[in-house]
């Protein structure tokens, strides 16, 4: 994959596939020790211990209309290259923890992409999930939790495309605030 947002959506789809209600995606970029950590986890409905020990193999999958899995081998292969690496916890009936770690001046490190669209794409399309996204950059902490904004919308559906479009640029612009606090001045 070419960036983390699309690793980040892979995640984000087998949480759903697995019957999630709720998901949480953690991005921490601690600049000062060269580390990226992303954490997703759900709970959703887990996996067996001997599927848990083949899950990063690329001819793992649960899928029947395809013999191969490349998500979190992909994502696997694409941490290590960078120094980092992949970690899965998970258990039957109780849900799922992945958490890949990166070092960002590898250059090896693929570049984090459109986070802001994924988030609005994932939340618009599965409105019955919930989804709570903390991104801290250098201790500063951004939060965006999708049972916040279904109490202000009210009536209206968070699948609304208006209201995807509008949630999109206010991560952005979130995302954007948080880059401009942690290198210590303000437009």
């Amino acid at each position: 994959m070419k960036d983390l947002s699309l690793h980040i959506l892979d995640i984000l789809q087998n949480s759903i596939v697995a019957n999630a209600s709720l998901i949480e995606l953690s991005i921490d970029e601690d600049d000062k020790n060269d580390l990226l950590t992303i954490t997703i986890t759900d709970n959703g409905k887990g996996m067996s211990q001997e599927m848990l020990k083949k899950v990063t193999d690329p001819y793992t999958t649960t899928r029947s209309t395809r013999k191969v899995g490349l998500g979190l081998p992909l994502f696997k292969q694409n941490a290590e290259r960078t120094g980092g690496n992949l970690n899965v916890i998970s258990e039957l009936g109780k849900g799922t923890t992945v958490t890949a770690t990166f070092k960002p001046s590898n250059i090896d490190c693929i570049p984090m992409g459109d986070i802001a669209g994924v988030i609005a794409l994932t939340v618009s399309g599965n409105p019955s999930v919930n989804f709570i996204y903390n991104h801290k950059k250098n201790g500063n902490l951004y939060c965006f939790n999708t049972v916040e904004i279904k109490e202000i919308l009210g009536d209206v559906s968070i699948s609304e495309p208006s209201i995807s479009m509008y949630l999109k640029e206010m991560i952005q612009s979130n995302l954007e605030e948080l880059q401009i606090t942690t290198l210590g001045y303000k437009t």
